[in-house]
């Protein structure tokens, strides 16, 4: 029994049917779709949706001509739909401001280009309230580092080719490039800034490279292996940062002041991390990291709110950073 017929529909509506009806073994025409939905497209139109559907969606349609009708040639073909609500499409709307953090990188225009087409997968009638798709929300983040031109993109492919890198390279205390071999094993990104840990060939050890830091950088034809008892969090700690001091794992025990009590007790610092109210309504939190700089760091952002009860070497960092404050 043919539908009702409505106001006509998004291109993608009609060729999700069609996908939906070669799918289902109809052969389908323009004729019979028209009889199935209710539709008044002509012969024209629905050759246009299956050139859409075979060009844009790679579909394996063929036409057979005893049946009168499409079929698909990989039976296991199908397209899957995406219909998105007005809820669905201000969560979207929110996620642009975020990219601020890839800049400098092809992920920026990825991610545009992939909203972009997301956004016109989305029917045409769709109606969503001007004022929810602004600039009511904002990310604030780090500083963003600039990458050379290039440096991005072969990192990427080297790490996803396993192939050797040919790099310049220059650390944070140096003022002269040099010329390194490298093995790209996973890319990195701290607050706004990108990494890549591998191994150094002039090291002759696992080093974590700042990609700003990098230039001519080239792709060789040298392929690698990673060791199979590499573990990333031997050497960086996904919550508290990727600089790694001598590699030994700490367990971190720190006390807030009371006044910081809802502050540190409603967020979770760390997977691994215990958190407590003392009675007098400071709170005690402990985790494991190997990452000491970056945790005493972070302590000294409290201003004094925070008091470490161990390590001793972590103690030990914190007096000195405060004593070199009060010399300044």
């Amino acid at each position: 029994m043919a539908k009702t017929k409505h106001e006509s529909p998004h291109i993608l509506a009609y060729i999700m049917e069609i996908d939906k009806a070669i799918r289902n073994g109809e052969y389908p025409n323009a004729a019979s779709m028209n009889k199935k939905m209710g539709w008044t497209i002509s012969r024209s139109t629905f050759l246009r949706y299956m050139d859409i559907l075979k060009d844009t969606y790679n579909a394996p349609a063929e036409y057979d001509f005893r049946k009168n009708g499409y079929y698909y040639t990989d039976n296991t073909y199908f397209i899957q739909q995406m219909m998105l609500n007005e809820g669905e499409l201000l969560t979207l709307s929110t996620i642009l401001p975020m990219l601020d953090q890839y800049k400098n990188t092809p992920l920026e225009e990825a991610f545009r280009n992939l909203m972009q087409k997301l956004i016109e997968m989305l029917p045409d009638s769709i109606s969503v309230d001007s004022s929810l798709i602004n600039n009511e929300v904002h990310f604030i983040s780090d500083p963003i580092t600039k990458l050379e031109d290039g440096v991005f993109e072969s990192v990427l492919k080297a790490t996803k080719l396993h192939r050797t890198l040919q790099l310049e390279y220059k650390t944070a205390e140096s003022s002269d490039y040099e010329k390194r071999s490298f093995d790209p094993y996973h890319i990195i990104c701290q607050k706004g800034s990108w990494y890549v840990l591998g191994y150094s060939h002039s090291s002759a050890a696992i080093r974590l490279y700042a990609m700003p830091r990098i230039r001519k950088c080239v792709i060789t034809e040298t392929h690698f292996s990673i060791p199979e008892d590499f573990n990333l969090e031997q050497h960086i700690d996904p919550q508290m940062g990727v600089w790694r001091t001598d590699g030994e794992t700490y367990r971190i025990e720190i006390e807030f002041a009371p006044k910081l009590k809802t502050f540190v007790s409603e967020r979770n610092w760390h997977k691994d991390q215990t958190l407590k109210e003392n009675p007098d309504g400071s709170v005690y939190l402990s985790f494991n990291t190997n990452q000491l700089n970056q945790t005493a760091a972070w302590i000294l952002s409290f201003a004094g709110n925070a008091k470490v009860i161990n390590p001793p070497q972590l103690k030990e960092q914190i007096k000195k950073a405060a004593q070199k404050l009060l010399e300044e």
